[in-house]
C-alpha cells in the first residue's frame, strides 16, 4: 500500500535508510502543512458569523459557540494523544484534513446555532491533531535531521498562515470579495492539503507503543547500562554509547532476507501509562523545568483567550458592517514579526538559569499591558498595534521556554511534557471560559472579559517576579559562599 509515490517502506529497524529518503516525506509533509494553514477566510470569522451569512447574535456567538471548541480540544487531546503514537501518525493526519474539510464545509452551509456549535466540535479535533502534523517527521528521519525539518515542518504553516492572511485582506480590501468567496477558497485549501496526506509513507515506529527491535541488538543492548530500564534501538540516548556503531553495523538492513531476526514490540498500554507516570514524576522534579512548564500553562491558557475572542473585540470597537476593517493583514504581519522575534531568539546570550523568571516576569507584565491599553482605548488602530505587540512578545517567550524544556529531554519525554503543558493550560482555559464566558456562567461582555485577562497576565508577571527575585538573590547568596568556603579550605 505504501509502495504508491516511488516511496519504500522504512526497514523495521526503524531508522530512515541512507541517502535522502527524508526530502520527499519532509516536503509533503511541507505542503500539506502549508495548504492546511492557507486559509484566507480565518481572520474574518467573526464578521462571517454575525453577518447576514449566517446572522447570529454576539451572545450566541461569543457565549455559546467559541466556548464549544475550549471543551471539545480538552476533551479530545488526550485520547487524541495515545491514539495518534498507536496509529502511528499519518492515519491522524488524514482525520486533521476530513476535519478541516468537515469543518470549512459546514462554515459554508450549515445554519443554525445548534450547527455551527457542532462545526466548532470538528475545529476542536483540527487542533487537538495538530500534535500528529508535528510528530510524523520524527519517526522517519534520523535524529540528526531533527532541527532541520522542524524548522522546514514550522515554517510551512507560518508561510501559509501569512499567504492565506494576506490574501483574504486584499481580496476583500481591493477586489471586494465576499467572506463567501473567502470560505471557498479555505475548502479548497484543506481539500488539497488532505489529497497529499495520503502519499505520506506510513511510519514503522513511534514514540510509545511501536518500538521496532531487532533481536541481535537487542541481546546485545542487555549489557548497557540505560536511564529509563529498557532499550529501544532507535532511541537517541543509544547513540551515544560507545560501541553502538559497531553494534549497529551487525544488524542486516536487507528486511526481505533477514525478515525472521526482526521483530516488533509492542507496548499494551498499562506500560505505556505506567511508564508515562514514571518520566512525568521525574520531569516535573526538577525546579527550572516546573518554572518554565507553569508559565507555558498558564501563558498559553491565556494567549488561547486572547487569540479566540480579539476578533469579537474589534468588531465593538470597529463594525465591519460600517467600516472597513484590516485583520488579515494584523494577523500577517503580527505572524512575520513574531517569526523575525522567533528568529532572533538563537543569537539572545542570556543566563536563562538565572534571569530567566524575572525575564518571564517583565515580559509577562508587557502582555498583560497590551491587553488591557486592546481594552480601554477604544480605537482600532491602537488595538491592531497593541495585539501585535502581544503575539510577538508571547511567540518569543514560548520558543525560549520551548528550548530551555527541551534541553536536557529525550523526544519521548518532551512529548510527554508538551503534552501536559497543553492539558493544563486547556484545564485552566476551560475553567476561564465556563466561569467568564459561557452563557451558562458569568456571560460577560467582551469588554470586560479582556479587562480580566489583562488582570490574569499581570498575575502571573507578579507571581514570577517575586519566584525570579528569590532564585536570584538565592544564587547570589550561594556565590558569596563559595569563595569563603575555598578561603576556609586552602588547597
Amino acid at each position: 500500500m505504501e509502495e504508491r509515490a516511488g516511496f519504500r517502506p522504512l526497514p523495521l529497524s526503524g531508522r530512515a535508510p541512507r541517502g535522502r529518503y527524508w526530502v520527499l516525506p519532509t516536503a509533503l509533509l511541507c505542503l500539506y502543512g502549508f495548504f492546511a494553514s492557507l486559509r484566507p477566510s480565518e481572520p474574518f470569522l467573526t464578521r462571517y458569523l454575525l453577518g447576514p451569512d449566517k446572522n447570529l447574535t454576539e451572545t450566541q456567538v461569543f457565549n455559546e459557540i467559541y466556548p464549544v471548541w475550549t471543551y471539545s480540544y480538552l476533551v479530545l487531546l488526550f485520547p487524541v494523544f495515545l491514539a495518534t503514537d498507536y496509529l502511528r501518525y499519518k492515519p491522524v493526519i488524514l482525520l486533521q484534513g476530513l476535519s478541516l474539510i468537515v469543518t470549512w464545509f459546514m462554515l459554508l452551509y450549515a445554519q443554525g446555532l445548534l450547527a455551527i456549535q457542532f462545526l466548532e466540535f470538528f475545529y476542536g479535533l483540527v487542533t487537538a491533531t495538530e500534535i500528529a502534523y508535528y510528530s510524523y517527521i520524527y519517526s522517519i528521519v534520523d535524529l540528526n535531521l531533527y532541527q532541520k525539518v522542524t524548522s522546514y515542518c514550522r515554517s510551512a504553516t507560518l508561510v501559509g498562515y501569512t499567504v492565506g492572511s494576506i490574501c483574504g485582506q486584499v481580496l476583500v480590501s481591493v477586489a471586494n470579495w465576499s467572506l463567501f468567496s473567502l470560505n471557498v477558497i479555505s475548502l479548497t485549501s484543506v481539500s488539497v492539503a488532505f489529497a497529499t496526506a495520503w502519499f505520506l509513507p506510513m511510519p514503522q515506529k513511534s514514540l510509545f507503543f511501536h518500538h521496532i527491535l531487532k533481536s541481535q541488538v537487542s541481546r546485545e543492548m542487555k549489557v548497557l547500562d540505560c536511564k529509563n530500564g529498557a532499550v529501544i534501538q532507535d532511541d537517541p540516548a543509544l547513540k551515544s554509547v560507545p560501541g553502538w556503531e559497531d553494534i549497529e553495523s551487525k544488524v542486516p538492513l536487507n528486511v526481505e532476507e533477514h525478515s525472521a531476526e526482526a521483530q516488533e514490540q509492542k507496548v499494551d498500554i498499562s506500560k505505556v501509562l505506567k511508564e508515562l507516570w514514571r518520566d512525568f514524576l521525574q520531569c516535573y522534579s526538577s525546579r527550572p523545568m516546573l518554572c518554565w512548564s507553569v508559565w507555558w500553562a498558564f501563558s498559553t491558557c491565556g494567549y488561547f483567550q486572547v487569540i479566540n475572542y480579539t476578533q469579537g473585540l474589534w468588531e465593538m470597537v470597529l463594525p465591519s458592517q460600517n467600516f472597513k476593517i484590516y485583520n488579515g493583514g494584523v494577523e500577517a504581519v503580527s505572524t512575520l514579526l513574531g517569526a523575525v522575534a522567533v528568529f532572533a531568539v538563537g543569537y539572545i546570550k542570556v543566563s536563562w538559569a538565572t534571569w530567566g523568571e524575572v525575564a518571564l516576569a517583565l515580559f509577562s507584565l508587557l502582555i498583560a499591558a497590551a491587553v488591557y491599553v486592546m481594552d480601554t482605548v477604544r480605537n482600532i488602530w491602537v488595538c491592531y498595534a497593541s495585539y501585535v505587540i502581544f503575539r510577538i512578545v508571547y511567540m518569543l517567550l514560548i520558543t525560549i521556554a520551548t528550548f530551555q524544556i527541551a534541553t536536557n529531554l529525550s523526544m519521548e519525554r518532551y512529548a510527554l511534557v508538551f503534552g501536559i503543558n497543553t492539558f493544563i493550560a486547556l484545564t485552566l482555559q476551560t475553567l476561564l471560559t465556563l466561569i467568564v464566558v459561557d452563557s451558562s456562567g458569568l456571560g460577560l461582555n467582551i469588554f470586560t472579559q479582556f479587562m480580566i485577562y489583562a488582570s490574569y497576565f499581570a498575575a502571573i508577571s507578579l507571581m514570577f517576579l517575586v519566584s525570579g527575585i528569590y532564585s536570584v538573590l538565592k544564587n547570589y547568596r550561594r556565590q558569596d559562599k563559595m569563595p569563603s568556603r575555598s578561603t576556609a579550605n586552602p588547597p
